[in-house]
């Protein structure tokens, strides 16, 4: 591929603009907001929201029951695994007094390994909240952007750490570039790279291999 890394980032910008990411008040709703969001799409998180905003504070759902919790959530599918893998977050965000000021403080590196030893914390969702919780430069990897990267001719990684640090490699450290990046390549994908795309509105076309399966 001739076209950087970055240069897709910047035809993408140019095209869509910010994004303003993560959709959320603050940063908490943020970090529930991107395990509810596993296995489901964010109309049936804002659903969830609506039942879970009056409990919304991480000293209100340490104490609510798991029970409780499930029922709250159940819109977002998947509720009672979600409601233990929100309690497992919430007992190590516990650890630090809910500060996140204070969890910001530590490497991007440890803070990382934490988090992916929280029961059901993955590598899409620890990058997620360190980009858009902690502030922390690390490209996220889903599918959106595998799709894309594909299509437009690159051959990724098989690993998701593979295709992260290969993306990393050409991209400044800078956390505000890789939180609108995560953004548009979702917004890409949604509006016009679709599982059946939409090539002839596509900022990309003219650099795109069009490896469509």
């Amino acid at each position: 591929m001739s076209q950087s890394y970055l240069q897709i980032y910047e035809k993408l910008y140019n095209h869509y603009g910010p994004q303003n990411w993560w959709p959320a008040e603050t940063s908490f709703e943020m970090m529930i907001g991107s395990i509810l969001v596993q296995n489901t799409n964010w109309r049936n998180v804002e659903k969830a929201f609506e039942r879970l905003r009056p409990h919304l504070e991480p000293e209100k759902i340490d104490k609510l029951s798991m029970e409780e919790l499930a029922q709250l959530i159940r819109s977002s599918g998947f509720y009672t695994v979600k409601a233990k893998r929100i309690k497992a977050f919430i007992s190590w965000f516990k650890q630090y007094d809910y500060d996140i000021a204070v969890i910001k403080t530590m490497t991007k590196e440890k803070l990382r390994q934490e988090l992916l030893q929280i029961h059901g914390i993955g590598r899409e969702t620890a990058d997620v909240m360190l980009v858009y919780a902690f502030d922390k430069p690390i490209f996220v990897v889903d599918a959106y952007a595998r799709r894309i990267f594909y299509r437009l001719g690159y051959d990724m990684p098989s690993s998701y750490d593979g295709v992260r640090e290969l993306v990393e490699m050409e991209l400044p450290s800078d956390v505000t570039l890789y939180n609108e990046y995560h953004a548009l390549l979702v917004e890409h994908a949604k509006r016009t790279c679709r599982v059946k795309p939409i090539c002839e509105a596509c900022p990309l076309l003219d650099i795109c291999e069009q490896r469509i399966e």
